[in-house]
């Protein structure tokens, strides 16, 4: 299978999905206010500027949607039509977005996408309150469709969804703490670093494979198989961000330059490893130019020498492709059926060796 070009055909289909639950333009007749009718006006105006504009701004800026397409593969996967499971593959879809919508305030970010950051357009504020909604509108779907899923069924996906929610503020602590200095940065270990991914970003992967697995009917132990393996492609998916953030012209023009994470002093597996291996003076350089978050290219430059001369791009590619083989051993050989396997295991190999 083309992933590349079901991720680019199914794109479409899942913004016109999202597009349905939360529009561009709220309406008297919007799903929310089905559900949630105000008790004294329709004001559309300020919800349409400060709320459809602002997420309709960042949704538009594209992105792979390859969550909600894990979503509908482990669905299929399970025997599910993806006709019964598309309106809840929009959740970790649009939370991710409103994450996202976030982080650039918390990083003072410039670009996002190849565009000014969405707070630089709209301002802080209704960033801040837009990026928030993201975080509750994509569940309109389950109270809309509440039909189709037991009781049961409805408690265990939200009780995935506040755990995975919980989740994402650990890691997001984690990682401003390192970056602000806050924490022992330089003292990080492997394992630290493999947590805070697997909190920041396994956690809206595996939030897909675990709802996903929920609504399809799986049991409790394959369920938990399921979205380890999602996590540990959230992670792979992660260190394959950090290693284009340093070394793709192409995807790092879009963040404002090569190295945006050095300016950032992001503690990167590929930092940690440098740190570990680097001799004294070398070790001492790379912290250096990690505190001073400067935009300078030579300097970024320079640590991302150092990187390379410790082989840390290289470790930390076999680490991913180390990660995502072992989880999938453990998944795979409790999934029904074989062609929609392969397809979720061509799916994860794609998105750990992409270089954009």
């Amino acid at each position: 299978m083309n992933i590349e070009k079901f991720l680019e055909e199914t794109a479409p289909l899942i913004d016109k999905t999202i597009e349905k639950y939360i529009p561009r333009k709220f309406s008297k007749n919007s799903v929310l206010f089905k559900i949630n009718p105000p008790m004294y006006s329709y004001n559309l105006e300020p919800i349409n500027k400060a709320i459809a504009d602002p997420i309709w701004d960042m949704l538009n800026r594209g992105g792979k949607r390859w969550r909600p397409v894990l979503f509908l593969l482990i669905c299929e996967a399970l025997g599910k039509e993806a006709d019964y499971c598309l309106d809840f593959a929009i959740i970790p879809e649009v939370i991710h977005n409103g994450t996202l919508v976030i982080d650039d305030i918390e990083d003072s970010s410039e670009l996002r996408r190849g565009k000014p950051c969405t707070y630089k357009i709209f301002q802080i504020d209704i960033a801040v309150n837009a990026g928030n909604a993201m975080y509750y509108l994509p569940l309109l779907p389950l109270m809309e469709q509440r039909t189709k899923l037991t009781p049961e069924l409805q408690r265990d996906v939200y009780e995935v969804y506040v755990q995975e929610m919980i989740n994402l503020s650990m890691g997001q602590a984690m990682d401003i703490a390192w970056h602000r200095g806050l924490a022992n940065a330089d003292e990080l270990g492997e394992d630290d670093y493999l947590q805070m991914c697997a909190y920041k970003t396994g956690t809206l992967a595996r939030m897909s494979a675990k709802i996903a697995a929920v609504i399809a009917g799986a049991d409790t132990a394959l369920v938990e198989k399921l979205g380890r393996f999602a996590e540990s492609i959230g992670v792979a998916f992660q260190m394959q961000d950090d290693i284009l953030d340093l070394t793709g012209e192409e995807f790092a023009k879009k963040k404002g330059g090569v190295g945006q994470d050095i300016t950032e002093g992001k503690r990167s597996l590929l930092v940690i490893y440098t740190i570990k291996k680097a001799k004294t003076t070398d070790k001492k350089r790379l912290i250096d130019i990690l505190n001073m978050h400067t935009s300078d290219q030579a300097l970024r430059d320079e640590a991302i020498a150092l990187m390379k001369n410790y082989g840390a791009f290289e470790y930390v590619k076999q680490t991913a492709e180390r990660m995502v083989a072992e989880s999938w051993n453990e998944a795979e050989k409790l999934l029904p059926t074989p062609q929609a396997k392969e397809k979720l295991k061509e799916f994860a190999e794609f998105l750990i060796k992409r270089n954009k």
